[in-house]
């Protein structure tokens, strides 16, 4: 049964994968940009890759307080995510994009730097946060947040992304579990 479990699992894995789409030279040369976009417009497809998601947080048994998604495409997975783990979903937005008293969040980039922001009341303290976005490359993004979420003393049980990079090794560059579907 868990043989069973597994192949299935990782065919569902491979549909997600043969959705994604391969632009070459997008937005940049030399850049072979993964668009997500066939995934989410396949409802079936979607929903598989939402399920995976749970699962893999129900198979770590933590319990989750809260799913923060990364702007923009971590707003496309991550509130269904929340509405099945029933939890909150917090949206992680660029700077300037959110009414309110923020906290905000700045990392260096390649060239430059950037800054993420969440609404101050919007996680609390020792909650329990997985972090979601579509893919990660280099890791900035996603190191970047989790430490916003440490900033306001929550706890990242956990980051979650559709796509990894894996010739990019940004997953070296987090110190929180990460969990991607399909790797390149």
């Amino acid at each position: 049964m868990a043989a069973e479990n597994a192949q299935s699992k990782q065919a569902r894995i491979d549909r997600i994968k043969s959705f994604i789409l391969t632009c070459l030279d997008f937005p940049k040369p030399g850049i072979p940009f993964k668009d997500i976009m066939p995934i989410v417009q396949n409802p079936d497809v979607f929903s598989d890759t939402i399920a995976l998601l749970e699962e893999h947080i129900k198979e770590t048994g933590v319990k989750v307080d809260v799913v923060a998604g990364l702007e923009a495409r971590g707003f496309l997975f991550g509130p269904p995510l929340a509405l099945r783990l029933k939890c909150a979903f917090v949206p992680i937005r660029k700077a300037g994009k959110l009414p309110g008293e923020t906290v905000k969040y700045s990392y260096a980039l390649e060239y430059g730097q950037d800054t993420i922001e969440i609404q101050k009341t919007a996680v609390k303290p020792d909650q329990n946060v997985v972090i979601v976005d579509d893919l990660i490359a280099t890791g900035g993004t996603m190191a970047g947040a989790c430490t916003l979420m440490e900033t306001v003393q929550a706890n990242v049980v956990g980051c979650l992304t559709v796509v990894e990079l894996d010739y990019l090794k940004g997953r070296e560059n987090l110190k929180h579990a990460l969990h991607s579907l399909v790797h390149y």
